[in-house]
């Protein structure tokens, strides 16, 4: 189930080409911080988050799946998680994610099971 986690929904909105460092994003439960970075190569789409104070200053990286929508007009990425799944996600590792497919993994495992935990149940 985690062949489609790297790339954006059809239904995003996603307009390739276009630079979304600095849009707020938005979980179903609200604001979780900043794009610092994102990709969108194909098979290996992403956003880094920069989480800000929220959880310390700590950086995520949603895979392009989690995408809902985006607002172009007003600077915002929707995605369908929530604040605790998104927390509770593997921690970013810069290194790890340019060199490490085990960790590609995992993070494609995690979030490609809807964010439980390697296809526990979402508590």
């Amino acid at each position: 189930m985690t062949e489609h986690v790297w790339s954006y929904k059809s239904t995003a909105g996603r307009l390739t080409g276009t630079d979304l460092t600095g849009y707020k994003v938005e979980a179903t439960d609200g604001s979780i911080g900043k794009v610092d970075k994102h990709s969108d190569e194909v098979g290996d789409a992403y956003l880094v988050v920069d989480t800000g104070v929220w959880i310390f200053g700590k950086e995520v990286l949603l895979p392009a799946s989690t995408v809902v929508s985006i607002d172009s007009d007003e600077q915002k990425i929707f995605v369908d998680r929530t604040k605790e799944q998104i927390k509770d996600a593997p921690e970013f590792h810069r290194d790890k994610h340019l060199g490490d497919p085990g960790y590609h993994a995992e993070l494609g495992t995690y979030y490609g099971t809807g964010g439980a935990p390697f296809g526990g149940p979402i508590a």
